[in-house]
């Protein structure tokens, strides 16, 4: 399997293609990552250091693995934060030249807004852009509750109003829905859901809530249930294998008083995961 993934890259700590690389090249996934920003760190710490690249640039980096054949068997394309139009069109524009070999390939979305607590956190170009454009073109999308809101113009909190917005979003074109951090207020006390939805039914996972966050998280997440669904069909196993990986890699982490993610201390989680938590049907 093979996946063309346009994210962020940073040296210091994991988010972007900097998290989701490393998981998948431990579950056999070929990976050819390339660049949206080359910053020293994430943009949480307040500052960084290092140089947006272009649209332009982004399209010539493409055109190059084009012209030695590599996207003639690329299964999917993922896509995470976008900083800009000129980005947004550069990926679209990859997604179509990867589809053209491969009609049976797919585009995994990340919609990368906000949250919950801060709210949107990228400009309105780049808002009408995911919700307008981008989405439009995924195959799959893999949004927060909050972005999943954002994008359908709903306000889901209950497991049905949130079902309702993900049948709203792929009514827009995506096939499958990943909607993470639910926070349903009928949800076992001190636990955090998914849920994963295509036209037939839908999924709930639940796992403990743990204390903190880490950036990154969601990078992981996104790129896990892309290779788990593209390969296996099945959208609870790739759920359960997900949030497998995902809880013991936040488990390393977070028990160890880290700020950043233990990719390689957590490892194991990704090659073997321990299914410890079962999807449930709910549709």
């Amino acid at each position: 399997m093979r996946v063309l993934s346009i994210q962020s890259s940073v040296a210091y700590g994991h988010v972007g293609n900097s998290a989701a690389v490393f998981p998948l090249q431990r579950i056999g996934v070929d990976v050819m990552p390339v660049s949206t920003v080359l910053f020293s760190n994430h943009t949480g710490y307040g500052a960084w250091r290092g140089p947006l690249v272009s649209g332009d640039d982004v399209r010539e980096i493409i055109t190059g693995i084009e012209e030695r054949g590599g996207l003639d068997d690329v299964d999917a394309v993922l896509s995470g934060y976008q900083g800009g139009d000129d980005i947004g069109d550069a990926i679209l524009d990859a997604v179509a030249r990867v589809k053209r070999r491969n009609p049976n390939a797919i585009y995994a979305c990340d919609p990368v807004l906000g949250n919950a607590k801060s709210g949107c956190h990228v400009a309105p170009a780049v808002q009408d852009l995911i919700r307008d454009r981008v989405v439009p073109h995924a195959d799959l999308i893999t949004p927060n509750q909050f972005e999943l809101g954002f994008i359908t113009g709903t306000s889901p909190g209950t497991l049905e109003s949130t079902l309702a917005s993900a049948d709203l979003a792929m009514a827009r074109g995506p096939r499958n829905v990943l909607v993470t951090s639910v926070e349903r207020p009928e949800r076992a006390p001190d636990t955090i859901e998914m849920l994963a939805i295509d036209a037939e039914s839908a999924w709930l996972i639940a796992t403990p809530l743990l204390p903190g966050k880490v950036n990154g998280s969601g990078d992981v997440t996104a790129a896990l249930f892309t290779a788990h669904l593209t390969r296996l069909g099945d959208p609870a196993a790739a759920l359960e294998r997900t949030a497998a990986s995902v809880f013991s890699l936040l488990e390393h982490t977070l028990g160890g008083g880290h700020r950043e993610l233990q990719l390689v201390a957590a490892q194991e989680a990704f090659a073997s995961p321990e299914l410890r938590f079962t999807a449930e049907r709910v549709r």
